[in-house]
C-alpha cells in the first residue's frame, strides 16, 4: 500500500495524506456478512459517558470477521475489501460448499489464493495453524489467547508477532509491544504480517476528517480553570502542567488519577504468563 499525496490547494490539504485503495478489489461488501452498527457515542447502557470525545461520524456497517476459522477449512480468496471499523484490510473467502467468511488480509494476499486452516496446513502466508505446528521464528498474527476463543491479539494494520520458542506445552511469543508472553501451544495463529502497513503514516490534515470518524474535540487541561481540571489554574500566566500551587505535580486525569507511570493493570492472575514486560526496553 502506498500513501496518496494531495496538492496544497487549501490549508487543510497542505500536508494531508490518505490511503491508496489500489489493493482493494471491490467496493461492494457481502450483505449477508453485514450488520447494522449502533453508535453509542461513548455512553454505556445507563447513558453515562464512559469514553469522552466520541460522537457524530459517518454511518457504517459492521463486517462479521471470522476470528476463529474452523479446522479443515479450505477456501479461496475472492476479494480484498476495505473495512471502516478497523485499520487492516479484510479478505472475502469462499469455501467449496459456498460458505463465505471475512478474515484479516495478510500482506501479499491476492485474489485466487487458497487459505487453509488446520494442523496439516502448509506453512504459507494466510494459513491458520496451532502454535505447536508453526516453525520457531515464524511471523504470525491474529493469535488466540484461549484455545478455541478466537483471535484477540495482533489484529491491526502492519502488525505481527514472532514465535520465539516452545516449552512445557506453551509457546513463547514476542508481541509488537516487545512483551514476550506464554500462550498455550494449542492456540491458533495465522501466518504472515497484516497488510495495509502504511496506515500509521497517514496525516489527517484537518479536523473535519476526525469528525467523520466520530472523534470530537479535546480541550487541554492546562487551559482550564483550577476548578475544572487538576492541570488548570495558575496566576500570572502559564506554568505548565498543574499551574500555580500544583506546578511540577504529576500529570492527572480530570478526576485526579495519575496518568504517567501509574500502573493500572488489574488482571494480575495472568502476570505469570508474561516472560518479559513490554516496559523493560524503556527503562534506563
Amino acid at each position: 500500500m502506498a500513501i496518496k499525496q494531495y496538492s496544497p490547494t487549501t490549508p487543510g490539504r497542505r500536508g494531508m495524506t490518505s490511503q491508496d485503495f489500489d489493493g482493494i478489489t471491490t467496493n461492494k461488501p457481502l450483505r449477508s456478512l453485514l450488520v447494522a452498527k449502533r453508535r453509542g457515542n461513548g455512553r454505556n447502557n445507563q447513558g453515562r459517558i464512559t469514553t469522552r470525545h466520541k460522537g457524530g461520524g459517518t454511518k457504517k456497517f459492521y463486517r462479521l470477521v471470522n476470528f476463529k476459522l474452523a479446522d479443515g477449512v479450505t477456501a479461496t480468496v475472492e476479494h480484498i475489501e476495505y473495512d471502516p471499523n478497523r485499520s487492516a484490510r479484510i479478505a472475502r473467502i469462499k469455501e467449496s460448499n459456498g460458505t463465505y467468511h471475512y478474515v484479516l488480509a495478510a500482506q501479499g494476499m491476492k485474489v485466487g489464493q487458497k487459505i487453509v486452516s488446520g494442523e496439516e496446513a502448509a506453512i504459507e502466508t494466510g494459513n491458520r495453524l496451532p502454535l505447536k505446528n508453526i516453525p520457531i521464528g515464524s511471523t504470525i498474527h491474529a493469535i488466540e489467547m484461549k484455545v478455541g476463543g478466537g483471535a484477540q491479539m495482533v489484529r491491526s494494520a502492519g502488525n505481527s508477532a514472532q514465535l520465539m520458542g516452545r516449552d512445557n506445552g506453551y509457546a513463547q511469543v514476542r508481541l509488537p509491544s516487545g512483551e514476550v508472553r506464554l500462550i498455550n501451544e494449542n492456540c491458533a495463529a495465522s501466518l504472515g504480517v497484516i497488510g495495509n502497513e502504511q496506515h500509521q503514516n497517514i496525516k489527517i490534515g484537518k479536523a473535519g476528517r476526525n469528525r467523520h470518524k466520530g472523534k470530537r474535540p479535546s480541550v487541554r487541561g492546562v487551559v482550564m480553570n483550577a476548578v475544572d481540571h487538576p492541570h488548570g489554574g495558575g496566576d500570572g500566566g502559564r506554568h505548565g502542567i498543574g499551574g500555580g500551587k500544583n506546578h511540577g505535580a504529576a500529570p492527572k486525569t480530570p478526576w485526579g488519577q495519575k496518568t504517567l507511570g501509574y500502573k493500572t493493570r488489574r488482571r494480575k492472575s495472568t502476570t505469570k504468563f508474561i516472560v518479559r514486560s513490554r516496559h523493560l526496553g524503556k527503562r534506563k
